[in-house]
């Protein structure tokens, strides 16, 4: 019996040790996972509308209880994880010339990189995507016309570990991604979109 209320004992403390919470100050200490760990975080899903009247990413994270620790997220810390879940800040992170806004991405570490989910931006919004979506338009006017007809519409992007910056993860990327695995490659290379739920798709199996 004793045994068995042990074992239980261990299990429980597993359980909790896998889905602490962290925060990572930067991009080196998320490769690290060397993050502070917290227990009052929150996340919140932002609506569509929310999104499109304040451009930025998907979530909020805060602290119901500490409005210094809910500022220092926002502002600040570059990730978090809660539990298995990895949310990455894109306040600070471009896109070629283009920012993402304010809140969090989803994200992802495969093959010792981070990926993330988020809105398509500049030359990305004016290519492919946007004829299923509206009418395609160019200029700088017309990436931001494209891109507020594409607000519910997400695709990968990946952190370039030496500059910080965002690259666009698409056909050309991941071909070269899935180059070692033939079978993939050819799956891959019969898919019509580069939008988030297909990338996602052979990212997963890269894992």
């Amino acid at each position: 019996m004793k045994r068995v209320i042990y074992l239980f004992i261990l299990m429980i403390w597993a359980v909790s040790a896998t889905a602490q919470n962290k925060m990572y100050a930067n991009f080196q200490d998320l490769m690290n996972d060397q993050g502070d760990v917290v227990t009052t975080l929150h996340k919140s899903k932002r609506s569509i509308n929310q999104i499109y009247l304040s451009p930025g990413a998907d979530y909020e994270i805060y602290s119901a209880e500490n409005k210094e620790l809910t500022k220092y997220l926002k502002k600040r810390c570059y990730a978090v994880r809660l539990s298995d879940t990895l949310f990455v800040n894109l306040k600070h992170m471009k896109y070629k010339k283009y920012r993402f806004g304010n809140w969090y991405a989803l994200g992802e570490m495969v093959g010792g990189k981070v990926y993330f989910q988020a809105q398509p931006l500049g030359q990305i919004a004016s290519s492919t995507l946007i004829p299923k979506e509206g009418s395609k338009l160019g200029g700088t006017v017309g990436d931001a016309i494209n891109a507020s007809s594409l607000v519910n519409v997400r695709v990968y992007y990946v952190i370039d570990p030496t500059t910080g910056e965002a690259d666009f993860v698409g056909k050309d990327m991941m071909n070269r991604l899935l180059s070692s695995s033939p079978e993939l490659l050819e799956a891959f290379q019969q898919e019509d979109s580069e939008r988030a739920e297909v990338i996602g798709k052979y990212l997963d199996k890269l894992k």
